[in-house]
């Protein structure tokens, strides 16, 4: 079957995609690699998605799921491994399955994950007090000694963000001085319940079903520090790679397109967290995929 759009990504971009392109009387299949939804899915609970005071993670991807079906989008959980075109512009999906599937317009929407540290258990704890977001997760550790692992930008600005809600924040760096802004670094230093634990690294987690603790190593020396929740924010890694001969890449690995969410090859857009841009959440992921199908619908129509 020769779709009109294949949209490679399940997230919160790929299901608001194909709803919108089955509201334009498109037919459309989500391919989804992992679980429908995207990273969103490791969230405890929501509380900052238009619409709704509170809910979990899952609960909203299984939304946005149900919507996109009962729009009449078709989905299927495999892994895309490899894209092509032809001359007639039909973009193929091979699969890690084995299965092939075609579309006259594609849309790649296969989000960033967080860089993790590779501890032993850190998966198993993600959303037990592991976390990568400040903005959703902050508000559920106010009164609580938290620690957050990182020096760019992002890490400061989740210390400082939690530093308003949380008792202590401790700022963990692998290197002497930080990446991100002095401007934020002299920020951080006035702020009386903020530490700095510079030339170290988190080397464990604590706990069994939620996190308690973690295990630092600094000069040679280990120790541990309790807290409720780390904040780990060492940068995101797109999946773009199998895309690269589609679209132009930063030095990231970011799909370098802007606000129109179109790239280099005709039929084929980009939406959500693998995209470059400046703010990377739920609602700028949505926006993306709105823009993205009617974008693809236009070309299709023409």
């Amino acid at each position: 079957m020769l779709y009109d759009i294949l949209i490679v990504g399940g997230g919160p971009a790929g299901l608001t995609a194909a709803t919108y392109a089955r509201r334009a009387g498109k037919s459309v299949l989500v391919i989804e690699k992992n679980a429908f939804g995207g990273q969103i899915t490791w969230s405890p609970k929501v509380e900052n998605f238009p619409g709704f005071l509170s809910l979990s993670g899952t609960e909203l991807g299984d939304r946005l799921l149900e919507q996109a079906m009962e729009q009449g989008a078709e989905v299927e959980l495999d892994e895309v491994v490899r894209v092509s075109v032809d001359a007639d512009g039909v973009k193929t999906v091979q699969c890690e399955s084995g299965a092939q599937f075609q579309g006259r317009a594609l849309i790649i929407a296969v989000g960033a994950k967080p860089r993790m540290l590779g501890l032993p258990r850190e998966e198993a704890l993600v959303g037990n007090g592991v976390c990568f977001c400040a903005v959703c997760d902050g508000a559920f550790y106010a009164g609580q000694d938290v620690a957050v692992c990182g020096g760019g930008n992002a890490a400061l600005q989740d210390a400082l963000l939690l530093s308003e809600k949380c008792r202590r924040v401790t700022l963990i760096h692998r290197r002497d001085s930080f990446r991100g802004e002095q401007k934020l670094v002299e920020a951080l230093s006035k702020r009386d319940n903020v530490d700095f634990v510079l030339n170290a690294s988190v080397t464990g987690l604590l706990g069994e079903d939620e996190l308690r603790g973690i295990v630092i190593t600094q000069n040679g020396e280990t120790w541990e520090l309790p807290v409720t929740g780390l904040f780990i924010a060492v940068g995101h890694q797109p999946d773009n790679a199998v895309f690269a001969s589609l679209m132009d890449l930063d030095a990231t690995g970011y799909a370098a397109s802007g606000e129109d969410c179109l790239t280099r090859s005709a039929g084929v857009f980009v939406a959500g967290d693998c995209r470059a841009k400046q703010v990377r959440q739920l609602t700028t992921a949505a926006a993306d995929g709105s823009v993205a199908a009617l974008a693809a619908c236009r070309v299709l129509d023409a």
